[in-house]
């Protein structure tokens, strides 16, 4: 279970930084900080048993019958990352407890670092490509809310929504990728995927794969052309960038394209398209960095531009340029995390990170200084530096490529032209910022930060010039075990020595330092002269502007779909919704017709035949009704789901029908709340004519039509289907283990908390998003409770009873003596719904019952005190925190789940133990009953939340109808 912590420990820190109170920022900090100290020190104890080419796994079963499990795998490539993710992220928490003010809502921000670091490493450790496709947008979702963490700034909400959605698109394109590849081999599981290359790349369906993976690397990645949304995504806090944008969120895709080389590359598509994306993002990344004002902004472009280096790399289909791309992962992570930091301290420490008020920095933060040019030093690929080592091996890969003759030519130049950009803008960052005359009128005097804040950056500085000096020594074997994986089999022969020899690689380094001095000066001298601002080659080829106008596009498109489908009247909405349904289940009957089954019907029961008669009668009068008294039709249609009920029992199905009961009480409250806002109805204006021509009428013969061809539908699939033989259906299936397997006699509730308890656990995640959708949609709207005109304790709610008040013949007296009564009696009657819930739950697992159905009992009981004594009343007397109770029905539900996991068993295993209590007896109790729990706690508070929302605003609509009926008696009185 040790490689299950290193994900499962940040996610818990997640938890318990958000529950830390705003001011203790030195806990938030001491907490994320000693976890990822801890899990950093976990990992990399595992080196020496992944050092050869070793795996460590652990299986944990999930879902067997799907052939999904949880599956936690490191090998030397994993580890590297592991490394990088944690060890970078220890060192951005310290930075970030000085960096981030006591102002800021600092458990937020610690709370969703932490679950970004969980989902990294989940990525990084997933051995199951499903697996790995849930963790990748976990990744994008949390990304997004630390991106938008200063959610009151426009630019941080706009970069967020941007890389949501470029990043969350792309994974979602991955995830069909990964359906299709695991189509393929048959499997799921990364062992038997990344056995299984020949077999891949041999499909017909390769290439589709590789399409739709790819979509979801280079978007993750910053890749030409989605590399748009990385500079808007440094409206973030500088830890944010820091860790995000340097070795962790971009770099998970590079980390896919590695993980994925042995298995997809070595083809043309793939040299095509990895390669010909990592060429223009390392050409335009570096190009546009040259240009920027912004000291985040030159860093966002250089990261784009670096992360195509390794794309590039990764394209050439040689491993050798695949070790490289291993090691510039590496280099890169350390100078481009420092940088980003000395940044935020240059920022932090003069309020501003406009390059053009910056300048003579290094008289007052000398430290700073020296640290920010070393790091960029390292960037621009200066001997004795990490950053010239891995730059090395890409010149010697551009050079001895084997390809086209075009290729083989535009490679060395193109990698050449890129050298000069990153030693120009390297040059930019440090020779405008650190050197020249002091700086003047700066928001703040800069200074030196505390020592503890530029700790992370001497760590990471000196980790680029330790490996610069002595890279075998230091990096070597790490660089090997990392590597390994990577190319699938046997390492190449390669060299981390410091010279090697005069030959073109170290020539096209001379060219790239000595080109990349000119064009620094020559861009210094044309900005000194007003006479460049922007990129000159980029003002038309603007990315960001072709994803907005995509986005403007796939807008309007949706905006003239709804102007065409979408009505307010929601007869016309529900028309297509039925029109819709009746096609979908046409078709496949009109290709393969329906077959009737041979089994004997049951003899013909005038009783049961007359029930139906009073059902039809029943549904056809609440149509009838509506259109003169909406009251009586809620009644009519109670007594069409009462014979449904009635049915239920008739076919030996007491847990359904019980269900159908509370269910039809709740909906009747739900209906009841809407009434109020429905309009009232109006007398057709149209001229008496002939039948045809009266719309109304039209109308309600369509409905007719349709009632009947969709009930007919039904009626006749379910005919087909009961007259059909079913010797070994799942009926029997779960009949016969009902009890043996699950541990109680009620098969219904065995089905749901146990067989099907995967099933059950997404329908009430669903309810509850439901529940809190309209709770956050109808809260802006909730209206003090004052008015009335009733003492407090008789405010009401109910629809029927506010009718009544606002009947002017109804004295107000009258009103309240009304009320008196049905008050006292429902207070009583709580008691009794309690005792009926508690009795319909503990008897659910061997009699009808169960969660759900004590759940909606006890929601009933405590509507009735909503409705007679008012919101009011019971929220000042019985304050049930609603939300709450589906957060804990949730928590419940999901530990109950995973508890069988410590134990060897799979999610959501149920268990039963025999329990010996005294003057009882023994008691048979399966761990069912708790997750039962969880569902019977969240449909009490999904069920009121959603219910008490909208009665809020029925009390809205009542005080509009009381000033609108007042008004009308003014105006009356005046004679208007």
């Amino acid at each position: 279970m040790q490689l299950l912590f290193l994900i499962l420990l940040p996610l818990l820190g997640s938890l318990l930084a958000a529950l830390l109170p705003a001011n203790a920022r030195n806990a938030e900090s001491t907490l994320a900080g000693l976890i990822a100290l801890f899990c950093t020190v976990q990992a990399a104890l595992y080196f020496p048993q992944i050092a050869d080419g070793g795996v460590l796994r652990q299986d944990i079963e999930w879902l067997p019958a799907l052939s999904l499990n949880l599956v936690i795998r490191l090998d030397g490539f994993a580890w590297m990352f592991c490394m990088l993710v944690l060890g970078i992220g220890s060192l951005v928490v310290l930075y970030a407890r000085y960096y981030m003010s006591p102002s800021d809502p600092v458990p937020r921000f610690f709370a969703f670092f932490l679950a970004f670091m969980g989902s990294m490493m989940g990525i990084v450790l997933s051995g199951n490509i499903i697996q790995l496709a849930f963790f990748w947008e976990l990744t994008s979702l949390f990304s997004f809310l630390l991106i938008g963490y200063w959610h009151h700034r426009k630019d941080a909400r706009r970069g967020a929504r941007m890389a949501l959605t470029v990043t969350g698109t792309g994974g979602l394109c991955m995830l069909v990728g990964m359906l299709i590849i695991g189509h393929i081999v048959g499997s799921y599981d990364l062992d038997v995927v990344l056995g299984a290359g020949d077999v891949i790349r041999a499909s017909p369906l390769y290439l589709t794969a590789l399409v739709l993976v790819l979509l979801g690397a280079l978007t993750k990645s910053v890749q030409f052309p989605f590399h748009f949304w990385l500079p808007h995504a440094m409206s973030a806090p500088t830890p944010v960038s820091a860790y995000l944008h340097s070795a962790t969120m971009v770099k998970a895709g590079v980390f896919l394209l590695a993980r994925m080389w042995p298995v997809m590359g070595g083809t043309e598509a793939w040299f095509w398209l990895v390669g010909g994306s990592g060429l223009l993002t390392l050409l335009i990344g570096g190009y546009a960095a040259m240009f920027q004002n912004d000291l985040k902004g030159l860093l966002a472009y250089s990261t784009i531009s670096h992360l195509g280096l390794i794309t590039l790399l990764l394209g050439l289909n040689s491993p050798l340029a695949a070790v490289a791309a291993v090691f510039h992962i590496i280099n890169h992570a350390t100078f481009k995390a420092s940088l980003f930091m000395a940044a935020g301290i240059v920022d932090h420490e003069s309020g501003t990170r406009d390059i053009r008020w910056l300048s003579g920095m290094r008289k007052m933060m000398p430290v700073t200084a020296t640290l920010a040019m070393v790091a960029s030093a390292a960037m621009a690929g200066v001997p004795l530096l990490n950053g010239f080592l891995s730059k090395e091996m890409f010149f010697a890969e551009t050079v001895f490529i084997d390809s086209t003759p075009i290729m083989s030519m535009l490679l060395p130049v193109a990698a050449t032209l890129a050298g000069m950009f990153s030693v120009a803008y390297a040059l930019r960052l440090t020779v405008d910022v650190f050197f020249g005359p002091a700086p003047t009128d700066l928001p703040s005097k800069p200074h030196e930060p505390p020592h503890w804040m530029r700790v992370p950056v001497e760590l990471l500085v000196l980790a680029c010039l330790v490996v610069g000096v002595a890279p075998s020594w230091t990096v070597g074997k790490f660089l090997n075990a990392a590597a390994l994986p990577v190319v699938g089999g046997a390492l190449p022969e390669y060299s981390l020595s410091l010279w090697h020899g005069f030959n073109t690689p170290f020539v096209m380094s001379i060219v790239a330092m000595l080109g990349g001095i000119g064009i620094y000066l020559l861009l210094r001298y044309l900005r000194a002269h007003g006479r460049i601002d922007k990129p000159i080659l980029m003002r038309h080829i603007n990315a960001k502007r072709l994803f907005e106008a995509s986005m403007t596009v796939i807008t309007r498109i949706g905006r003239i779909g709804r102007n065409l489908l979408d009505t307010s009247r929601l007869q016309w909405q529900i028309l297509w919704l039925v029109c819709a349904a009746l096609l979908a289940g046409a078709l496949p009957l009109w290709n393969q017709g329906l077959n009737v089954g041979v089994r004997t019907g049951l003899p013909f029961s005038p009783s049961f035949a007359l029930m139906w008669l009073v059902g039809g009668f029943c549904a056809m009068s609440a149509a009838w009704q509506a259109k003169y008294h909406r009251m009586a039709s809620l009644a009519l249609m109670g007594g069409a789901g009462l014979c449904t009920c009635v049915t239920f029992l008739w076919f030996s199905a007491p847990d359904l029908a019980l269900t159908q009961l509370v269910v039809e009480s709740v909906t009747t409250v739900l209906i009841l709340l809407g009434l109020r806002w429905l309009p009232k109805r109006q007398e057709s204006l149209s001229p008496p004519g002939k039948y045809w021509r009266n719309s109304k009428r039209v109308r309600r013969l369509r409905d007719l039509i349709l009632a009947i061809l969709a009930g007919g539908g039904m009626s006749a699939l379910a005919w087909a289907m009961m007259s059909r033989p079913f010797p070994e259906s799942t009926s029997t299936f779960f009949l016969e283990r009902a009890l043996s397997e699950g541990g109680g006699t009620n098969v219904v509730n065995v089905m749901l908390v146990d067989f099907r308890g995967f099933d059950t656990f997404g329908e009430i995640v669903v309810l509850g998003i439901v529940a809190l959708t309209v709770y956050a949609l109808l809260r802006r709207f909730r209206p003090a409770l004052e008015t009335m005109d009733l003492p407090e304790q008789q405010r009401v709610i109910a629809p029927e009873i506010a009718t009544d008040l606002l009947n002017p013949r109804l004295s107000k007296d009258t009103a309240v003596g009304y009320l008196m009564v049905p008050a006292v009696l429902a207070r009583l009657l709580l008691p009794f719904f309690v005792m009926t819930a508690i009795f319909l739950f503990l008897r659910g697992h061997n009699q009808p019952g169960g969660g759900f159905v004590a759940g909606l009992v006890l929601s009933i009981g405590l509507i009735v005190q909503y409705m007679i004594s008012g919101t009011q009343w019971v929220e000042s007397h019985m304050p049930l925190k609603l939300r709450k109770w589906i957060s804990m029905g949730l928590l419940t539900v999901l530990v109950t789940g995973l508890a069988p996991l410590f134990w060897g068993y799979p999610f959501l295993t149920s268990h039963t133990a025999a329990l010996d209590l005294p003057l009882i007896g023994t008691i048979h109790l399966a761990s069912a009953t708790f997750f039962d729990f969880g569902v019977f706690i969240l449909v009490i508070g999904s069920t009121l939340l959603i219910l008490t929302s909208i009665a809020h605003q029925s009390v809205r609509g009542h005080r509009y109808h009381a000033r609108m009926a007042e008004e009308l008696a003014a105006k009356s009185k005046l004679g208007t």
